[in-house]
């Protein structure tokens, strides 16, 4: 059994999503939160192993709580389920540890199927949302991809993947960003390591950023 959390201010939203949830036998909804506060200490409670996020909250907003709540459980798996795809929200919730960002037009199987993939591991970054994310990742100046391409001999591919390492992007949501497998994602950031002379993440994010 999965134990879902709901963090939405929107009471008649989270019913309907309640309801959704319901109809699966393998979910069972363990509390509704009605802002980012009350989302905190309801988790520290609860303890559920999956939370639907909203973002725009009163009191907490969905990121700063989805912070907080990694912080204080990283087992937990949290969503972040909004109608807003803005690129900066997407990439706020991701970076502070969100397993994924869906919006609130998605079908009621595909929910279902989020939830049970977020349990297991898995990102959740819908092909559109996936694209917000490249598109931001890549809205980098010119000057940036000559000088890491100059310094150390980096590819086009590799630039891109260089400079969502320095931003903190994790290996898999690297992956899903550019379209590629978590092995293929690898490969590349270990070529990254050897081109820059490095043997870990955080050397490599030292070097990309001196030269950024």
């Amino acid at each position: 059994m999965i134990r879902v959390m709901l963090a939405d201010d929107q009471k008649i939203l989270a019913e309907g999503i309640r309801s959704v949830l319901d109809t699966c036998p393998d979910i069972e909804v363990c509390g509704v939160a009605c802002d980012g506060v009350a989302a905190v200490e309801m988790a520290k409670t609860l303890k559920p192993d999956v939370i639907l996020m909203d973002v725009r909250m009163p009191g907490m907003n969905g990121v700063a709580a989805t912070k907080r709540i990694k912080e204080s459980d990283p087992g937990i798996k949290i969503i972040i389920l909004t109608t807003f795809d803005d690129s900066d929200y997407i990439l706020s919730g991701i970076n502070n540890g969100a397993s994924g960002y869906l919006l609130k037009d998605i079908g009621s199987a595909a929910l279902i199927d989020a939830i049970k993939n977020a349990y297991e591991g898995d990102t959740i970054l819908p092909s559109k949302i996936a694209k917000k994310i490249t598109d931001a990742a890549m809205m980098v100046s010119s000057d940036r991809q000559i000088k890491l391409k100059k310094a150390y001999g980096l590819s086009d591919r590799e630039v891109d993947i260089a400079l969502m390492l320095a931003d903190g992007f994790t290996n898999r949501q690297i992956a899903a960003a550019v379209k590629l497998s978590d092995g293929t994602a690898r490969n590349y950031i270990s070529s990254i390591y050897l081109k820059l002379g490095v043997d870990n993440r955080m050397g490599a994010m030292e070097k990309i950023k001196e030269i950024t």
